[in-house]
Order: C-alpha cells, then sequence, then structure tokens
C-alpha cells in the first residue's frame, strides 16, 4: 500500500483566540528522510518516506505562510542519520528565524535533540522517555557462522583499515576497524556537544556532564538545560477540526516560476545515491548489506552531460549518498566530473566513502556534514568459498579449462597465481584512486596514501586533514556553487536526471533481474571501491 505524505495539522496557539481560525501548525518528525526522490517515476510514487528534500521545501513554505504564527514540531520515531538530522535543524533553525518554532520531544534521544538544536524553545512531557548516552557502534561479523555451515570468504584489501569484507571473513572486529570506529565516534560525539552547547550557551566541558549523568527523566533535563520547558503539547496548542483551505495552502507543490523555468541560469543538482555500478541506476531488493538504490555509471554520466550541454546550467553540485561499489564505475563518474567544463561542488550525505569519495574527488569544491562517513581510500576483492558446503552436500564441481579463468568461482579459493594476479590488479586500481585524489585536492600522493590505507573519517577529521573543504549541508552547497558560477544567491536549483530513454533501450530487462543476480550487483566486477554500511551507529 503507498503511504502518501501526512496531512499537515492545524491548531491554535494557547494564546490565541478562537474567531480567526487556525494559526498553528503541528508537524511530526519521524522516519529517516533520505535527502533526494526517485528520478524514475514510478519509483518516486512508491517512495514510502518523505524526503529531506519535500521537509525543506514544507517548512520553506510556512515560514512565508502570512497566518502561522508558529509551529510545533513533534520529533517522534526520527530514525534519520546523524548528517541528516543535522541538516533538519539547519532548516528549523531557518523557520525559527521567521516564526516561533517550539520543539516537542516525547522520546528525547541524542538524534532528536540535535534536530532541534537550533530551537530556543524545546519542550518534553513529565513522563518523556530519556536516552542521552552517547555514541556506539555495532557491527555483526559472520565468519564464525558462514565456517560453522562450509562457507568462508576470500578477502583481499588495501589497506589495512579497508573492512568492506571483513564482517564475512572474520569472526570478530580487528584492531584497526576497532580503532577507525572509535575514531569516528569521539568525533561525532565531539560535535554533538559542541552543536548542543553552543545552542543552550554553555561551555563544551558542561555539556560533556551531560553524557556522563545517567539522565533519565524530564526534570533532569530542565535542571541540566538540555529542555526550556516540561509540559504536554496540549499545553502548547489546541488542536482544532480540519481547516481544508489552510491544509491545502500549506501542502500544495511549490509554483514559483524562477524555480521551475528551464530559461534561468542556475545550478543542476546531480544525486549519486546507493551503491555504484556500471550500467544504468536502479532499484535494489532489501537485502542486508546489497540492499537499496544502485547509482548507474551510464545514468549519473548521462545527467552530468545533460548539465554540461544546458547553457543556463552555469554550476553543478554533485550530491552523494554513498559507500562505493565498482572501481570501474566510480572512475567513469569521476572523469565525467573532472572534464565537465562547469564548476562542481561535491556535498556528501550520511557517507560519501570509498567509491562514494572517488566519484567527488576532483570536484572544485567539497562539503560535508560534521557526522559524514568518508574517506576509505582502498579496495577490496573477494567471493564465498563453498568448497566444504560442496562436500558436505554432495555437490562436486569439476574443472576444465585454464585456472585463471576461474578466478570468480567461488567452488574454491584464490590459487598463488590467482592471488598473485588480484593483488597486482588490486595495486593498479589503488595507485590511480591515489592519483586521483592526489590531483584533485591538490595533495601529494604520498600524503593521500597516508590518509588514505582504507580508514574512515568523520567529515569533521576530513576537513583537517584536506579531504574536505567546508562543514555544511546541500544548502551550504548549493551557495558555493552559485559563488562560483557568479550567479545571483536566489537562482533557481533544479534536479537533473539522464532523460528519458530511447525507446527499445533495454533496461526493462535489467530491472527484472533474478533475485538471485542482485545477491552479486557488480556483476562482472571483482574489484571495489566500496565501504561496508552494515555498522549500526547508536
Amino acid at each position: 500500500m503507498v503511504r502518501l505524505p501526512e496531512m499537515i495539522r492545524l491548531a491554535l496557539g494557547r494564546d490565541s483566540h478562537e474567531g480567526g481560525g487556525p494559526d498553528w501548525v503541528v508537524m511530526d518528525l519521524h522516519g529517516s528522510y533520505p535527502t533526494h526522490r526517485s528520478l524514475a517515476p514510478v519509483q518516486a510514487v512508491l517512495q514510502r518516506s518523505e524526503t529531506f528534500e519535500g521537509l525543506a521545501e514544507r517548512l520553506d513554505r510556512i515560514g512565508k505562510t502570512p497566518w502561522v504564527k508558529g509551529v510545533l514540531v513533534r520529533v517522534t520515531g526520527l530514525t534519520a542519520g546523524l548528517a541528516t538530522a543535522e541538516a533538519i535543524g539547519t532548516v528549523l533553525g531557518r523557520l525559527a528565524a521567521r516564526k516561533r518554532v517550539v520543539a516537542y520531544l516525547p522520546h528525547v534521544s541524542m538524534r532528536s535533540l540535535l534536530a532541534t538544536a537550533t530551537l530556543t524553545e524545546v519542550v518534553a512531557p513529565e513522563s518523556a522517555e530519556v536516552s542521552v548516552p552517547g555514541f556506539a557502534a555495532e557491527q555483526v561479523f559472520f565468519g564464525a557462522f558462514l565456517a560453522r555451515h562450509g562457507v568462508t570468504f576470500e578477502n583481499l584489501r588495501i589497506r589495512e583499515y579497508k573492512s568492506a569484507l571483513t564482517p564475512f571473513s572474520q569472526d570478530h572486529m580487528d584492531e584497526f576497524n576497532r580503532e577507525q570506529l572509535t575514531a569516528y565516534l569521539g568525533s561525532a560525539e565531539e560535535g554533538w556537544l559542541a552543536a548542543l552547547a553552543g545552542a543552550r550557551g554553555v561551555g563544551v566541558e558542561r555539556a560533556r556532564a551531560w553524557l556522563d549523568a545517567d539522565l533519565t527523566n524530564a526534570d533532569q533535563l530542565l535542571e541540566a538545560g538540555l529542555i526550556t520547558r516540561i509540559a504536554y503539547d496540549d499545553e502548547i496548542v489546541t488542536p482544532v477540526d480540519p481547516h481544508w483551505g489552510r491544509a491545502l495552502e500549506l501542502m500544495r507543490p511549490q509554483l514559483s516560476a524562477k524555480k521551475l523555468t528551464r530559461h534561468a541560469d542556475g545550478v543542476a543538482v546531480v544525486p549519486v545515491v546507493g551503491m555504484i555500478v556500471s550500467g544504468r541506476s536502479r532499484g535494489g531488493p532489501p537485502l542486508p548489506f546489497l540492499g537499496g538504490p544502485r547509482a548507474g555509471s551510464e545514468t549519473v554520466v548521462a545527467a552530468l552531460r545533460r548539465a554540461q550541454r544546458d547553457s543556463h546550467t552555469k554550476a553543478v553540485v554533485l550530491f552523494v549518498d554513498s559507500g562505493g561499489g565498482s572501481a570501474l564505475a566510480s572512475d567513469v563518474i569521476c572523469r565525467a566530473v573532472a572534464t565537465l567544463g562547469k564548476p562542481v561542488v561535491a556535498v556528501m550525505g550520511e557517507i560519501a566513502g570509498s567509491g562514494g569519495y572517488y566519484v567527488l574527488a576532483q570536484a572544485d569544491r567539497i562539503v560535508a556534514s560534521p557526522y559524514t562517513l568518508t574517506g576509505s581510500i582502498g579496495v577490496v576483492v573477494g567471493k564465498p568459498v563453498l568448497t566444504q558446503f560442496n562436500e558436505r552436500h554432495g555437490l562436486n564441481p569439476e574443472v576444465v579449462g585454464r585456472e585463471r579463468a576461474l578466478f570468480a568461482s567461488t567452488a574454491r579459493g584464490f590459487s598463488e597465481d590467482q592471488r598473485a594476479w588480484a593483488e597486482r590488479m588490486m595495486r593498479e586500481v589503488y595507485d590511480r584512486f591515489v592519483q586521483r585524489v592526489a590531483t584533485g585536492r591538490g595533495l601529494s600522493a604520498e600524503r593521500v596514501d597516508e590518509i588514505g590505507r582504507g580508514r574512515i573519517w568523520s567529515g569533521r577529521d576530513a576537513l583537517g586533514i584536506g579531504l574536505v573543504d567546508e562543514l555544511g549541508d546541500l544548502d551550504a552547497g548549493i551557495a558555493a556553487a552559485r559563488r562560483l558560477a557568479a550567479l545571483a544567491d536566489d537562482a533557481p536549483v533544479r534536479t537533473v536526471g539522464a532523460g528519458l530513454a530511447l525507446p527499445g533501450a533495454p533496461t526493462f530487462a535489467r530491472e527484472g533481474t533474478a533475485a538471485l543476480a542482485d545477491l552479486w550487483p557488480f556483476g562482472q566486477e571483482r574489484v571495489l571501491t566500496w565501504l561496508d554500511r552494515s555498522v549500526t551507529i547508536r
């Protein structure tokens, strides 16, 4: 069943007079808020969760609506990543510059506090559930489970921090992965503390005490300064019966002629969302590790070339929310960015690591959230090995022909010759990756190798080592693109796709790929610049 966006609810402020109609808007923030709608019409209709793009447009409309005196933002079930939660806080802060905005937090968490950090009124009920413990990461390792069932996993990697395949090849977290995750969590925590301390007007050291205080109730939150009032939502506003005229005024699409026109100079946004693969972008089955959308190099490059040909597109924003994937596809997109001939600003979402960093390495400017997970400049090659599984179940794969032609066969592990061949190929890909980054960032290859080695960085730390130019969100990236192209501050912005496929193009067959083929979504490509996203940040 398709779930349409919720209808905006209207209310009266507690100090309002009933005769004039509703003058407050009540909005629920819940879900993950992916940044962009799908550009494919069918996928856009079926997309179940509201996008951050849609939320930002709606809040902008509310801010410009004269009869709205205030907005009550109820944060319930927010599952967005940290970068998105911070971006929500930014758009709420812009709204608060125009209207009175009150946040209502029945569940007080690290994310809900970050998303409302820009607001001066943060309210929780007396019975609020409180969990402000700091951050932690959890990752499941399948090595022992797979071995118990006769499956091992070949895991060749460059270099020691490259952990994309270790959940399959190992039964525990190695010291390098533990080190980089610990560093990321420390950086994320420092960013959270700085944001909340600044919002509440206290020092970072006092804010740090919040995480050690074992807070459990609203009274403690108020005393600590994390909220500004204890109240229930009906003590802030009075819900009213639907007022369809005002609700429709807020819900109808933005119709700004300047935004919609194709005949004004502006900025094109090209999204790279999901696993990077060769071919066309497509959706994927909801499988662990490999599920979700695929950013196809053909589709992304076609969109970039469309923007390149359009005389009214003066700059491009490449929005990347991807842990990478195919090394080949990443390099193809990287080259299209480098040869565009127009200013390109890259904006990172929740993650822009490995191939997700590769594609944007030669942009003119790179913007990231402090909480973005990036870096992971490294290469992996691997495959499951079913030798023992086959023996246990009476399966007997027989071999005829050249050994190296069986490189991808799951019936046996890599031979010494195959391993040596793969390592040479991986080294070539890694050196190319390093050179692309060195050229794009104005660093020496030695320096890129030093900060590479497959290691992940937070956006905050990436800024300090030269992988990122500034901290911000998509709006910051758009502003930077306008500056680079000498455009007005309100120059129009358009999201650009590849355009319509020619009749007879074999895209339907690719969408209908058998489920088993999707278990390895990279086609014949085995060399990956891929960052596993299975780590859960809590």
